[in-house]
């Protein structure tokens, strides 16, 4: 599978028909050829946005990635899932990204499961240019999802005295939320919200795990604007995932290597992390809540009074679009969402749940996820946590497996509380 993305004046008139194309920034009018956040860079340099080459270089590889995820089809890989990939990107400045190209190529193939082969080319699009550089306020960046990892998130750094600079993926059901959220914890004029905006001539993949390096890349960019970057300081990305999530290890055989998403897996984010380094980029990721369940990132909240306000705003769900944007009750976010009010002792404020009695939610139709977490935490009870984890932490350093295998471990004890609770157990 070949992917090539291009500045619109760039795209040949004859096109390969083994090849996808996008046009970079641009609309090309041309129904065979896809595009890329057509208008941005206009956009951008309108908002005083200046970015250097090597930043917005790596926003162009991002969105690309997510390009190219969403226009191969996994269906036709001899396995049915693992693609190989062939991703031609034109940037401004290409060297740096040259040379780290074997690094990015396993960082992503641990992100999608695939083979990626990268291919940096000369002629790309320039980055935004302004005469009145945007400066914006804050001391750090933060993912702000519309999840309650991120509100917590948000929260905490509020109550620390911090003053973040909000960065949200817009995606359909959670872009008010996002405003929501950003506006009651005082950040609505530190806030970006942006959209990949990006277009496929066909029918789409479903599968999506290429999504997460567009948000970092639009976290990267928006630290431009940051003062500490902009007097030559490094600055802080803040990432609010908690670890139960992070590590997301395969609660069963169907589930492992990225059947299961690696978003903001240890072993993917040290690879951004590596990249960045490598090319002098100054933004140093956190992950605060990497040793933390997600119910005791509830209990542990710096303001419990404005967590129980804002939570029932707040997304989890792994189907919340095909359920018509309401959470499904069943799947593995919602299930972990749901063991963390539990533990943490706050009455669930979720409106609505398609399937609110997990007792006899697993037999009825559709996927759901109860029967094997169920048999997870079985297996995890009788055999120990190290039967379940397996391999999945040999990523770890020494000092660390005795951590991340500890909030994994109280992870599974949360969902078990939550399937006794409903006699599923």
């Amino acid at each position: 599978m070949r992917v090539t993305c291009l500045p619109a004046a760039s795209i040949p008139n004859e096109l390969d028909e083994d090849t996808e194309y996008f046009s970079l920034y641009a609309n090309t009018g041309r129904q065979d050829v896809g595009r890329i956040s057509s208008g941005w860079v206009r956009v951008l340099s309108r908002c005083g946005f200046a970015p250097p080459s090597a930043v917005w270089d790596f926003v162009t590889i991002a969105l690309a990635v997510a390009a190219a995820d969403i226009a191969c089809h996994r269906q036709g890989s001899a396995d049915g899932w693992t693609r190989m990939i062939q991703l031609d990107v034109a940037l401004h400045e290409p060297d740096c990204w040259i040379a780290q190209r074997s690094s990015l190529e396993r960082t992503f193939r641990f992100l999608t499961g695939d083979f990626w082969t990268l291919n940096f080319l000369e002629g790309g699009v320039a980055p935004p240019a302004s005469t009145a550089l945007r400066e914006t306020e804050a001391d750090c960046v933060a993912l702000l999802s519309g999840g309650l990892d991120s509100l917590v998130g948000g929260i905490d750094l509020n109550v620390a005295g911090r003053t973040p600079l909000f960065v949200s993926q817009m995606a359909k059901g959670d872009s008010e939320t996002q405003k929501l959220f950003a506006r009651t914890l005082d950040g609505g004029e530190r806030h970006f919200q942006w959209n990949h905006r990006i277009t496929v001539p066909h029918t789409t993949e479903r599968s999506t795990r290429g999504r997460s390096i567009v948000f970092l890349a639009f976290a990267l960019l928006a630290s431009t604007t940051l003062p500490a970057w902009q007097a030559g300081d490094t600055t802080e990305l803040v990432i609010p995932e908690n670890g139960f999530i992070s590590l997301n290890i395969a609660l069963n055989a169907g589930r492992f290597g990225s059947y299961s998403t690696k978003t903001t897996h240890p072993t993917f984010l040290d690879g951004i992390q590596q990249a960045f380094d490598a090319v002098g980029l100054r933004v140093r990721l956190t992950r605060p809540y990497q040793f933390a369940t997600k119910g005791e990132l509830l209990r542990n909240c710096s303001d419990g009074t404005q967590l129980v306000e804002l939570a029932r705003h707040s997304t989890s769900c792994g189907r919340f679009g095909y359920y018509n944007y309401t959470h499904c009750g069943r799947c593995v976010p919602c299930l972990v969402r749901r063991a963390s009010f539990l533990q943490a002792g706050i009455a669930d404020p979720t409106s609505r749940y398609i399937f609110p009695d997990l007792a006899t939610a697993g037999r009825e139709r559709g996927p759901n996820d109860i029967g094997s977490v169920a048999a997870a935490y079985v297996n995890y009870s009788e055999k120990g946590v190290d039967r379940l984890i397996g391999s999945a932490l040999s990523f770890a350093q020494p000092g660390e497996r005795t951590a991340y295998s500890g909030v994994f471990a109280r992870g599974m004890d949360e969902l078990g509380e939550l399937l006794r609770v409903h006699n599923v157990l």
